[in-house]
């Protein structure tokens, strides 16, 4: 394998390890007083502010403008929509159920590849979307009865994150008019706009000066964890079909439920479990669509 692939999947890998314990300084924020909404929309306006002073230089008004520009914006706006709904998420649910759910991309993935970048689903693909699907009901099904739908504020910021979280990854990977900079400030600035959006339709701005210090010094240090990883991921999902790019990002359950297990003592039960491991081989098998494809 050439330095070439090697790289950016080396990075999703990365940025996925980390992304499984990223929740736990948003966990320890929301317990010092400080709201999801307002933690994500000052650590990512953190996370662009750093990346506009690295980054300013490489800004064309051109490029912004070109024809292409309303991927950027779905970018922005389905980057957004992911970064809220994934520290709400699993400042609300349970980590590794909320992940598992927020994993069901690849299914959606599928089908915005189809719609978007015009990869042609095989009978490979539909089995894959119905293995999704069961394993969600799964996950989902509730003995006392009544249907298998989101139970919790924490599944629908899991399920309605990866929908968003799908569609950005295959809107990045169809966007190769502009540069990697350009679309990692569109995803930092989507995330602080519908942060801000979201901050101040709940009305969590009050008490905004009288956290400590050492609350604000977790806050950047967070917003300095993001801008890092979304450079590395931005790398990797320009550079790898977007099917693959799914599945390698799936390392993120593995951490997460170690870490969530040691830091916020949470388990699953058998049926979770069950549904996550057919959620999981699905998203195994969707990397094989590209490659029979020869995409």
């Amino acid at each position: 394998m050439t330095k070439q692939k090697i790289l950016p999947i080396v990075s999703l890998l990365s940025g996925a390890a980390a992304w499984g314990i990223a929740w736990y300084p948003y966990r320890l924020l929301e317990q010092a007083g400080m709201q999801g909404e307002l933690s994500t929309a000052l650590a990512y306006s953190v996370a662009l502010l750093i990346g506009l002073l690295l980054f300013w230089r490489q800004i064309r008004i051109s490029e912004i403008l070109h024809p292409s520009a309303w991927i950027l914006l779905g970018i922005n706006l389905g980057a957004g929509w992911t970064s809220v709904a994934y520290v709400l998420g699993i400042i609300h649910g349970e980590v590794v159920r909320v992940l598992l759910l927020f994993y069901l991309a690849p299914l959606w993935t599928i089908l915005f590849s189809r719609i978007l970048l015009q990869e042609r689903l095989s009978k490979q693909g539909y089995l894959i979307i119905l293995f999704s699907l069961a394993g969600a009901l799964l996950l989902l099904w509730q003995p006392e009865g009544g249907l298998p739908l989101p139970t919790s504020y924490g599944d629908w910021m899991g399920l309605s994150g990866g929908f968003a979280f799908a569609l950005t990854n295959v809107l990045i990977r169809k966007d190769q008019q502009h540069t990697i900079h350009l679309k990692l400030l569109a995803v930092l600035s989507g995330a602080a706009l519908i942060g801000w959006i979201a901050t101040l339709f709940m009305g969590n701005t009050a008490g905004i000066t009288h956290f400590s210090a050492s609350v604000w010094l977790l806050l950047f240090g967070t917003g300095g964890l993001v801008f890092f990883l979304s450079i590395v991921l931005q790398y990797g999902m320009t550079h790898v079909p977007a099917n693959q790019a799914i599945v390698i990002m799936l390392f993120e359950l593995v951490v997460a439920a170690i870490a969530a297990y040691f830091l916020a003592d949470e388990s699953l039960t058998g049926r979770d479990w069950a549904g996550g491991l057919m959620i999981v081989s699905a998203s195994l098998f969707s990397a094989r669509i590209n490659q029979d494809h020869g995409h």
